[in-house]
């Protein structure tokens, strides 16, 4: 078939030129039209339902609204794990559901499930699915300043005006409001005047709730025409609300309005977070979250391009400002890998030319690189894959394996063009022909195994099997692209360009063959000491294993720095504001290389992050690097000197995308995430805060954190059902009074052309900021509870006690969070020591365990699956092996090669001071494919001139010499390839770095162990005697 291929090509030599220029056109349209994003998607199917609970404990909101939802969620199918947050007022339950579900069946089966237990729910508890979004999702933020604006007015601005405008836009799923005050319509009851009325908030809600409605009566005949009658009783103003008439005039008493026993003002509603920016005051941010799948790259584009469209008819003065440009990220990242691959081009093309010693040869061979690009961007276009770091990165890694094929075919046509050489009579096609032939199959043989070795990444699970998927389909696009060019075009251009000439070796090859010479001679004399050699490097190599840590991944650098603050857990919002305020300020002062502030306070509107009012996250927009005193991890420490001066505040560092991957794939935000499972809230605080203080004594911890010892104050009102009910007043009269006049009661909407503002009954600001006040309550009666007003304390006891400031559910059980970053060592083994530091310290009641989560749960999880699929990989590439020679002694003689591959990345990873993490694991099955062809060149070439009747020493001398520039080639061009990702320095480079050093290093030992090594094994046991197959 590879024949029949060839022959085709050279006979419709203009064909295939025509459709090489058509793949050339196609690639370019398909790289014009491919997304761009940083990083590929990795989001599971993940499902996540947000609810609000006004004026709910954690503990009332875990039993009242999580428990019921749980026992219907846990049934779902396809669903892998159930997690759930109850914090104040806010219900956060997420579900992942198996690889390759539908994310819209996902979220179907959830909100039937949610449909079935909303009617149950206590009343006022509203919200539904969140938005369908990713970690990678929040692509624009952006401040609204200038104007004079009140925050009422910025809010109003964004929620209002920027939001309808960016959500009409194709991509975006939703606008995330955070800061400000949102406008209300406030009824707020002046209790005395209610009392005397004889009336209670309820009254009001309900008078207000009645009195507030447009409405259709139906149609009218006119005569000839049909009028539609429209009634109007819509409120409209604040005068309209004051206006409604509670009680209507009777002989002894004039009429009631609202007005006259309550004041009716616009207020912002109750706030459950705040905004600052630079340490100046509050803000209003808005934040735009993309759909899933969205291409980043272009939405942004859009984004801004709109925000341009409606700057003009923004108020005089006031301007959106952004401070997170996803955009920015993608240029960065993109334009790490698209540098490494055109500096790997020039590499590639210089050495081509050195080893080739001829211009044509060598510019045959370098179009593999360009051509086969582009038709990996056509594939990659056609299998719809983004261009992002991970999948420009494959390109960039198979650089120096595109033009191996190539290289093997024009190095064997210059040599059949060689007029000295054997058939030199034949005409100029019949010599290109059979040059092509004769290495048609060991060429597709080595281009199959090294695309064998990247299919196991295509198993991977998880965070690393998204991330090296699109590595691994990148890389087999481009070999299977280069291999048909090879077998086509490569004949083609051969028969045309290459000259007849005597063959004469480069300068580079002379020198080359002069130190190899004695090196294999040297071998052949003394195979024992060669042998000796090997297995002493062999030592060296697991010497180096052992010495080497184990991580999951390399922290990606996106940029930017990303503050999280914990504050003493009953701290107001407007405390935790200043204190937020004066952070800002005091890192602005002392480290001029954080050019912008923005810190958020609680919780998003939407609740995407439902933080509480204790919780911060700052974002720190950096300056241009090249004005920079210090690295990045050396800012991070001014920024911890900074923070000594505010005792009481733990914190840590994080960034953007890094703290969103970590907290939708593990729930936490820490490298190290320790789960302590078991029933009580108490008991799980108390062993909470001693773990994370054994942890904290082992070398490496750092911002080691916990909240689950964390407790808020309550102000505890309990009932007594005798007392109320002998004043008239059920219990749930009682407790719908005090939310009203706390929190507040929806009473409906005011509906303007383009806005809508809540009208909200509840109590005056004098009494929600005074406990005192509360205490002295009197609650108003109406109707048969009698008339009048009763003090609260007669009703019930009133105490101050504390409860949690949150509860962590998974899978139906409670836990407690410990998470902690490691520094300076490596992840695997800070777990190690910490788990047994936890076992000697912290002894578990029954009922209670430990799971050991976060990033080491993904590389425990990434270490088992390669454990299982680098087996599978090698059998498969056996199996190539045997088919190809029909020799099993000769497939082992070439896996044999492995180790000794193996030996120089992993030295290269111990001296680099790298970890073995899941890039250097990609590398390592890199290099399998590589040393495997390699042996593959050899010992086809042996085998040819076995079986030409050659001496055996003639055989593996001989073979050796004439195959030294392919080997030496495929190996040399391949690492120098590699050079520019080991150099990079951008985003991403952090991933690409480990696995350059490991296949560079491995090339090494396998390239040098593959010259020496292998003739002496081939003539010892290459053949059986009589020279057959074994």
């Amino acid at each position: 078939m590879l024949s029949r291929l060839i022959e085709f090509s050279l006979r419709q030599r203009l064909l295939v030129l025509l459709a090489v220029l058509a793949l050339a056109g196609a690639g370019v349209a398909s790289f014009l039209q491919l997304p761009i994003d940083a990083y590929p998607d990795i989001s599971p199917t993940q499902v996540k339902l947000i609810l609000k609970a006004p004026g709910m404990t954690p503990e009332e909101v875990e039993s009242r609204v999580i428990a019921p939802l749980e026992m219907e969620l846990l049934g779902v199918p396809r669903g892998v794990m159930l997690r759930s947050t109850a914090k104040y007022a806010i219900a956060d339950i997420t579900l992942d559901f198996a690889e390759g579900s539908d994310i819209y069946w996902a979220r179907q089966q959830v909100a039937e499930r949610y449909a079935a237990v909303a009617g149950s729910l206590p009343e006022g508890v509203g919200g539904g699915l969140a938005p369908i979004s990713t970690p990678l999702s929040d692509v624009f933020m952006f401040t609204i300043e200038g104007g004079s604006l009140s925050l009422s007015e910025r809010r109003t601005l964004l929620d209002w005006t920027l939001r309808p405008a960016l959500r009409t836009l194709p991509g975006v799923a939703d606008i995330n409001g955070l800061g400000g005050e949102a406008a209300s319509f406030a009824v707020v009851p002046d209790r005395a005047r209610l009392s005397a009325a004889g009336m209670s908030f309820a009254d009001v809600v309900t008078a207000v709730s009645r009195n507030n409605r447009n409405d259709g009566a139906g149609r009218l005949d006119a005569g000839e025409n049909t009028l539609i009658v429209r009634s109007e009783g819509a409120i409209r103003s604040a005068e309209d609300v004051s206006r409604i008439v509670l009680r209507a005039a009777t002989a002894g008493a004039p009429a009631v309005r609202v007005g006259d026993v309550a004041a009716v003002r616009m207020e912002g509603l109750t706030r459950y977070g705040a905004v600052s920016r630079d340490g100046q005051g509050e803000a209003v941010e808005g934040i735009v979250v993309a759909l899933r799948g969205a291409d980043a790259s272009t939405l942004v584009k859009a984004i801004r391009a709109r925000l341009d469209e409606l700057a003009p008819s923004l108020p005089p003065g006031v301007k959106v400002v952004p401070f997170y440009d996803r955009s920015t990220l993608i240029q960065r990242a993109v334009g790490t890998v698209e540098s490494a691959l055109l500096e790997a081009t020039v590499l590639v093309v210089v050495l081509l030319l050195l080893f080739l010693g001829e211009l044509r040869a060598a510019l045959v061979v370098a179009l593999m690189v360009p051509l086969a690009a582009l038709g990996t961007f056509l594939l990659m276009r056609v299998a719809g894959m983004s261009a992002n770091l991970m999948s420009l990165g494959g390109l960039a890694i198979a650089i120096g394996m595109l033009v191996d094929a190539a290289v093997v075919v024009v190095e064997n046509a210059v040599s059949r063009l060689d007029p000295h050489a054997d058939g030199a009579q034949l005409p100029r096609l019949h010599r290109v022909f059979a040059a092509a032939r004769e290495v048609a199959l060991p060429v597709a043989s080595g281009i199959l195994i090294i695309c064998l070795t990247f299919v196991p990444l295509l198993a991977l699970q998880g965070l690393e099997g998204k991330l090296f998927a699109p590595v691994a389909l990148t890389i087999v696009f481009a070999l299977g692209v280069s291999l048909l060019l090879s077998l086509t075009l490569v004949p083609v251009l051969s028969s045309l360009l290459l000259e007849e000439h005597a063959h004469r070796e480069p300068w580079v090859m002379r020198g080359a063959l002069r130190l190899y010479r004695p090196m294999l001679d040297a071998a052949l004399a003394h195979p024992l000491r060669a042998t000796a050699m090997a297995l002493a490097a062999l030592v060296l190599g697991v010497l180096a294993y052992l010495g080497t840590g184990k991580a999951f991944m390399p922290t990606m650098d996106e940029g930017d720095i990303l503050l999280q603050l914990q504050k003493p857990p009953s701290i107001g919002l407007n405390r935790s504001r200043d204190i937020d305020l004066a952070v800002q300020k005091a890192i602005l002062e002392k480290v001029p290389e954080v050019q912008h502030s923005i810190a958020r306070v609680g919780s998003d509107e939407l609740g995407l992050d439902p933080m509480g009012l204790n919780e911060t996250d700052m974002f720190m927009q950096l300056g241009d690097r090249k004005t920079w005193r210090m690295d990045k991890e050396a800012l991070g420490e001014e920024i911890r000197k900074v923070m000594a001066a505010f005792p009481g505040l733990d914190f840590g560092f994080t960034q953007p995308i890094e703290m969103r991957v970590s907290e939708m794939l593990t729930g936490s935000r820490g490298d190290v995430a320790i789960k302590l499972f078991g029933p009580d809230l108490n008991t799980l605080g108390e062993l909470a805060v001693r773990i994370a203080a054994s942890v904290e004594k082992v070398p490496g911890a750092r911002d080691v954190l916990t909240q689950a010892s964390d407790h808020v104050e309550y102000l505890q009102v309990k009932v007594d059902a005798q007392a109320s009910g002998r004043a008239g007043l059920a219990v749930a009269a009682v407790q719908d009074e005090l939310r009203a006049q706390l929190e507040g009661v929806p009473a409906g909407m005011v509906i303007e052309a383009n806005r809508r503002t809540p009208i909200v009954v509840r109590g005056d600001a004098p009494l929600r900021g005074s406990a005192e006040r509360f205490k002295d309550l009197r609650l108003a009666r109406s109707g048969a509870a009698g008339s009048g007003d009763i003090p609260l304390t007669s009703l019930a006891a009133i105490t101050t006690t504390q409860g949690p400031v949150l509860v962590r559910r998974e899978s139906g059980s409670r836990f407690a969070l410990i998470q902690s970053m490691v520094s300076g060592r490596d992840l695997v083994g800070f777990v190690d020591e910490a788990r047994a530091v936890v076992a000697r310290d912290v002894s578990l009641p029954a009922g209670y365990r430990l799971e050991w989560g976060g990033q080491f749960e993904n590389q425990q999880r990434a270490a088992a699956r390669l454990g299982l699929v680098v087996p599978v990989s090698l059998a498969l590439i056996f199996f190539v092996l045997f088919m190809t020679f029909g020799s099993t002694r000769q497939a082992v003689l070439i896996l044999g090669n492995v180790p000794f591959a193996l030996v120089g990345g992993m030295a290269a990873l111990w001296m680099s001071g790298q970890y073995l993490s899941v890039p250097a694991s990609v590398g390592f099955i890199a290099l399998l494919g590589i040393a495997v062809l390699n042996g593959l060149v050899l010992v086809t070439h042996f085998n040819h001139l076995h079986a030409l009747g050659l001496p055996m020493d003639q055989v593996v001398r001989e073979g050796s010499l004439r195959r030294l520039r392919p080997v030496l080639m495929t190996a040399s061009i391949t690492a120098f390839g590699l050079v520019p990702l080991l150099l990079s320095t951008g985003p991403g480079s952090e991933i690409q770095r480990p696995l350059a050093i490991v296949v560079i290093g491995g090339l090494v030992s396998s390239t040098a162990l593959t010259l020496v090594l292998l003739p002496v094994l081939y003539r010892r046991f290459g053949q059986t005697m009589k020279g057959g197959t074994a």
